[in-house]
């Protein structure tokens, strides 16, 4: 059983091989779909009057392509080429290569197993889809989070496997964002009010949160996280509770973000 559709949606960005030119358009198959057949008119190849196809595609080059319009009575996908820019390109283009890695794992997964890759597709790989969002992603959880991700998987006998090929294949992705806090308070308990605060910005996460002294009454809070947004998140709690703790006793607290 795959674990593609047969066939892509309307608007979804495509990789394919371009595999034969004519004056009238290009003939491409797509390499996440079974190396399907597509099609790119000569009107979608570039934006703008183009002349020669050939200085603008080639035969065998890898392409990035939305998809334009389906038939499937007819099994037929028209592809553009002009509607997409280079910044969705280069995405495409990594998360392809990435769910390339990715079903290389799944094989050594399935080896450990003692199964085939294609059991492993009911079994549990077409799940992890559904919840990641993508293969590569449950493998990124699998390294960067292995708690959480037995948590989710359950008692079953494939998750050990999985867990074990990601933490040997795959590097956590990395974040670290940082800002400083101002925090002041004249009062006669003014030192124990501050390391109070700081204590409890630290105590949100605290294997993600650290604060360092910078000069008083500055100091700089470091948030590292695999994920950016939960980052922010993380960030935005310490020193929200930072800042309240500080007034509560009686003194002022701001932050800026680096």
């Amino acid at each position: 059983m795959p674990l593609r559709p047969e066939f892509p949606e309307e608007g979804e960005l495509v990789v394919g091989t371009v595999t034969s030119i004519r004056n009238f358009g290009a003939f491409v198959t797509l390499d996440e779909y079974a190396n399907r057949e597509a099609f790119i008119h000569l009107s979608e190849v570039a934006t703008g009057w183009v002349k020669y196809i050939r200085d603008h595609i080639r035969e065998g080059q890898k392409i990035v392509a939305r998809v334009l319009r389906l038939d499937l009575a007819k099994n037929q996908v028209d592809l553009s080429l002009k509607r997409i820019n280079d910044h969705q390109r280069r995405e495409k283009i990594q998360s392809w290569k990435n769910e390339q890695k990715a079903v290389r794992l799944l094989n050594l997964v399935a080896q450990g197993l003692k199964i085939t890759p294609e059991e492993t597709h009911s079994t549990f790989a077409e799940t992890l889809i559904e919840r990641y969002g993508s293969l590569f992603a449950a493998f990124e959880v699998a390294a960067a989070d292995p708690k959480r991700f037995q948590k989710e998987g359950g008692k079953a006998a494939w998750v050990g496997a999985f867990l074990k090929v990601a933490q040997e294949n795959i590097v956590p992705p990395h974040v670290a964002i940082r800002g400083t806090l101002e925090i002041t308070d004249s009062s006669p308990h003014g030192l124990e009010n501050v390391r109070k605060a700081l204590e409890v910005a630290e105590a949100v996460d605290a294997e993600a949160v650290t604060v360092v002294y910078v000069g008083a009454p500055r100091y700089r809070i470091q948030v590292a996280g695999t994920q950016y947004k939960q980052a922010e998140e993380t960030l935005k709690h310490a020193t929200e509770a930072a800042i309240a703790s500080i007034k509560a006793a009686g003194g002022q607290g701001s932050f800026a973000r680096a």
